[in-house]
């Protein structure tokens, strides 16, 4: 997910999604701890999706 699309995204919205990707990336990370992943960057790819999101919620309390 890209920046520009968290942006337009409400805050329940973004805590609705966080709470679906950190679910996704620990299942990920499970899945991958039990038998390696066709594609572990997508591990890196989800982590790093949750810190934008997270980002964004802090920067939206902080205003």
């Amino acid at each position: 997910m890209k920046q520009s699309e968290i942006k337009e995204l409400s805050v329940a919205e973004l805590q609705e999604k966080l709470s679906e990707t950190k679910k996704s990336y620990s299942d990920l990370k499970l899945a991958h701890a039990i038998s390696p992943l066709e594609n572990p960057i997508q591990i890196r790819s989800i982590r790093r999706t949750v810190a934008r999101i997270a980002t964004e919620l802090t920067k939206r309390e902080l205003q």
